[in-house]
């Protein structure tokens, strides 16, 4: 289907083009949108009680945090100077009604208590608290409206509160995607342009991530129709997009490359122009028209395996890691699900423009994808015609599988010392702190914390709530009469220990409710807070046989109720994603070992990821490096989508490696061959794409935001454990442990799996035979003698050399007679492809060589080509026939063979000792 696809895109290239660009325009049109539909928050449960205490005070009893807190102050005057007075009741009085809804000063508290939290210590400053009027989309509308007519005349003034912080947040990420692309542009495109060795090629894959970039925010708009969405996942959203459309475009071009490589080769065309050559000016056009032509089929056959092999591939990894962001979804809370949602599309969107629009390009261009050829990307380059099995990969593989436990106790260790500082984690909220240091609205809240007498209290806030709750009582007003059971409730909350004092704080007769406010000497998140918590959550209140409802909120209870929310829903996520990445494996790779182990693999990337976390963030070491401010503590939320995201991008390095390695399962059947050139073939690229997607995360890794800093070390942490230990050592490591297991599959699954294979498989190029290649040299050879490998052609056959027979026996021992030849019995293999040994590509003949040769007149070994064995006597395995289970045959035990000089000392033989 998929080499269909490609044979599509090539024949109606230049349409599908015209349509990807219609695509691209009206996306990023549309995508522009989603700046003005942000939502603040997202961190919170909305089930839990602390959530509906906040939703309760922003609209029965009065927020806490204020929709603007204007922070006003004098050098020379106080709060108790009339003039000082004058000027700021004078402003907020000019406020048009229409916008504000309410207003609360220090001039408008009774209680002189309650009027002091309203000025510094010094008496300098002050802050008014005012609500706008509208929802959230209009509040922005309205501070704007009023925020110049806040200024008051020989008053200093900043504004601080929910709306302008929600405001630095929009500013301030859009601020960080623009350095971040800024920053990443010219160093991606060197490094590619050093990985590609041409201009045109290092090109390509920046094309697809500004597609990715543009369609994941028309994704992201879309999103905040279904569902809000929090400014945090613009940032996530474009990072995982460009990291992965960079990653993904690698992997086409570069099998794109080499299959055209392959099929000119194949077709006996020169690289280059080769039209060029010819003299006259209409001898040229001929030639190149003529090239051109012959060019099409080979373009169209590439094209086809590309996406048939690296294409089907990446389609996989694609359903992978959108299988891990789905996770997301099953938590309540905002800000994991947008990002889940969004985070599927836009993977979605980068496999898109690898599969369709870089295909697209491909067909276009052609051969001219080497167009701006750097000079160490020469067609005649000793690279292209070194050993594939003779590579630095290749020799590493070798390594791991010739001594694997101890490259396996020092890998372990090494994750062990990573992911150690995890043990010691501290959970903690979002606050102003994530904003950087000289965030103006940041300002305003630590100026308050610092220098208010309660700036740095965050109380426990107890709502009690009931039809029998008095409707006209007003706890607020001076005199009134509090109800006895509601008062002797307040008392038994300010008798706790640690309680500095409870005091009513709110009232709504039309919801029938009234909160207490418990404040404390601990801090938010201490265990004392948190059993303080629990305390009164125990607690009860009945009037008159009925009991009433008790709601318990704050900063404190919120944290609580978001880790509880966490621990319940992680479990489910861990099983919905590890089933769903089991079936996807099983299906792409014919085992059930290799899913659970590669499950496991990512999680001991995740473990060391979340160690260097804690060990940056928590214990403060990068706050210098990064310039963040540490808060004692990591945000959970963040945690669990690094969890999703970071999963996701191990598996995908996973399907690239060991798709590798199972195509040369299935070709050679020798687990150790199969890692050590998997990992020749992949190493480089699965290194060079890794690298790659660290430059993204890097540049996301200076972001303004401490969280997005946090997600972005998190993912750069993983990536090098992953590229740099788990795969070039763990998973070769245990897959020499695991031996020929690896590939195990029951019979009744492996009837299934017949039914849902996912396996690359390309499709036969038109055109002449691909030129068979010879096997390797045998490592041991005989001194002194030097074996020489040589192509015999069909067109000039080589003479066997007539063998001297053997001297005669003695008399007194008759020769034994020869034993009866038995003709080979064909053995099926469960491949779908039919598997040709090497010995029966290249069959040994012998010739006499000419004088002047290393081994002078002796016989020399070369091999001539062997038609291959018919398709009859290589039908694959069936499992299920004739309505009864067959069992999987049994290979015959490999023999290893070698050659050696003939016994008669006149030629060369095979030996299997």
């Amino acid at each position: 289907m998929l080499s269909g696809l490609g044979r599509l895109i090539h024949r109606r290239r230049w349409f599908s083009l015209v349509f990807i660009l219609l695509v691209a325009g009206l996306a990023g049109g549309w995508g522009l949108g989603v700046f003005a539909k942000f939502k603040a928050g997202g961190f919170e449960d909305p089930n839990a009680s602390s959530t509906l205490v906040a939703k309760l005070g922003a609209t029965y009893f009065g927020s806490t945090n204020p929709d603007i807190l204007v922070l006003y102050k004098s050098d020379t005057m106080t709060v108790d100077d009339p003039r000082y007075e004058a000027a700021v009741v004078t402003t907020v009085a000019r406020l048009p009604k229409d916008r504000v809804a309410e207003m609360i000063s220090y001039w408008a508290l009774d209680n002189e208590k309650d009027a002091a939290s309203f000025a510094s210590r010094d008496k300098h400053e002050t802050f008014v608290a005012v609500k706008l009027k509208g929802d959230d989309a209009a509040k922005p509308e309205n501070y704007h409206a009023i925020k110049d007519r806040l200024r008051a005349p020989g008053l200093t003034v900043r504004y601080g509160g929910a709306v302008p912080l929600n405001e630095e947040f929009g500013e301030q990420v859009t601020a960080d995607i623009v350095r971040a692309e800024t920053i990443t542009a010219l160093p991606l495109l060197i490094l590619l342009v050093l990985l590609f060795g041409a201009v045109v090629a290092a090109s390509l894959p920046l094309v697809v991530a500004i597609f990715s970039m543009i369609g994941g925010l028309a994704v992201l708009h879309v999103v905040t129709y279904a569902a809000d969405v929090t400014s945090f996942a613009l940032e996530v959203v474009t990072m995982m997009g460009v990291g992965l459309a960079i990653d993904y475009s690698l992997f086409i071009i570069s099998r794109f490359r080499e299959e055209l490589q392959r099929g000119m080769a194949a077709h006996g065309i020169p690289p280059g122009k080769p039209w060029k050559q010819e003299r006259g000016r209409a001898a040229r056009r001929a030639a190149k028209k003529a090239h051109r032509e012959t060019m099409r089929p080979i373009r169209e056959d590439a094209l086809a395996a590309t996406l048939a092999t690296a294409g089907r591939t990446i389609m996989v990894s694609g359903v992978t890691v959108s299988a891990a962001l789905a996770g997301l979804l099953l938590f309540p809370q905002m800000f994991l699900r947008t990002i889940g949602l969004a985070g599927i599309a836009t993977v979605m969107v980068a496999v898109f423009g690898a599969t369709v629009l870089l295909p697209t390009l491909l067909a276009l261009l052609g051969p001219r994808v080497e167009g701006g050829r750097m000079p160490w990307r020469r067609p005649t380059s000793k690279r292209a015609q070194r050993d594939p099995d003779s590579g630095f990969w290749y020799r590493l593989g070798h390594s791991v599988m010739k001594h694997p436990l101890p490259y396996f106790a020092a890998v372990l260790v090494i994750l062990g010392v990573l992911f150690g500082p995890f043990l010691h984690v501290q959970f903690g909220s979002v606050d102003a702190r994530v904003l950087p240091k000289d965030s103006a609205t940041r300002a305003v809240v630590e100026t308050v914390k610092k220098d208010f007498p309660n700036g740095s209290a965050e109380p426990i806030d107890v709502v009690i709530s009931g039809d029998l709750i008095p409707r006209n009582w007003r706890p607020t007003k001076t005199g009134d009469n509090i109800p006895p059971y509601l008062e002797d409730f307040r008392k038994k909350l300010a008798a706790l220990p640690g309680v500095t004092e409870a005091k009513f704080t709110g009232y709504s007769g039309t919801y029938g409710g009234v909160r207490i406010s418990v404040t404390h000497k601990y801090e938010p998140m201490d265990q004392h807070a948190q059993d303080l918590v629990k305390t009164i959550r125990a607690m009860s209140l009945v009037k008159d046989g009925y009991p009433m409802h008790i709601d318990v909120g704050g900063s404190t209870a919120a944290q609580m109720d978001l880790m509880s929310s966490l621990m319940r829903s992680l479990p489910k996520m861990a099983i919905a994603v590890g089933l769903a990445t089991f079936i996807l494996l099983f299906m792409f790779f014919g085992s059930i070992v290799l899913p659970l182990k590669a499950i496991v693999m990512n999680v001991l990337s995740i473990g060391a990821s979340f160690g260097a976390i804690v060990w940056g963030f928590q214990y403060g070491h990068l706050a210098g490096v990064l310039n963040f401010t540490p808060t004692g503590g990591v945000e959970a939320t963040s945690m669990i989508l690094i969890l999703a995201v970071v999963f996701g991008l191990s598996m995908d390095y996973e399907v690239f490696l060991l798709s590798r390695i199972r195509e040369e399962w299935d070709r050679t059947h020798d687990n150790r061959a199969a890692v050590a050139r998997g990992m020749q073939h992949t190493g480089g690229i699965i290194t060079s794409a890794a690298l790659l997607f660290l430059v993204v995360v890097a540049a996301f890794s200076m972001a303004g935001i401490t969280v997005v800093k946090l997600i972005g070390v998190g993912m750069f942490v993983a990536v090098v454990v992953d590229a740099a230990l788990v795969r070039s050592l763990l998973v070769p490591a245990t897959m020499r442990f695991m031996g020929a297991a690896n590939w195990w599959l029951p019979g009744p699954l492996a009837f299934l799996h017949a039914k849902m294979d996912l396996r690359e498989h390309a499709p036969a190029a038109a055109g002449p035979a691909t030129v068979a290649v010879p096997p390797p040299l045998p490592e041991e050879q005989p001194y002194p003698y030097r074996v020489h490998w040589e192509q015999a052609t069909a067109a000039e056959p080589v003479a066997p050399a007539p063998r001297p027979a053997p001297p005669a026996p003695p008399a007194a021992a008759p020769p034994a007679p020869p034993p009866p030849v038995v003709a080979p019995t064909p053995v099926p293999t469960p491949s779908r492809a039919p598997m040709v040994d090497a010995n029966d590509v290249f069959r040994p003949a012998f010739h006499p060589t000419p004088g002047g040769s290393p081994n002078g007149d002796r016989p020399q070994l070369v091999f001539r080509d062997a038609p291959r064995r018919p398709a009859a006597q290589q039908a694959p395995w069936a499992p299920w026939a004739n309505g009864q289970p067959q069992p999987r045959p049994v290979r015959p035990p490999r023999v290893k063979r070698r050659i050696v000089p003939s016994p008669d000392g006149n030629g060369w033989t095979w030996s299997s000792d």
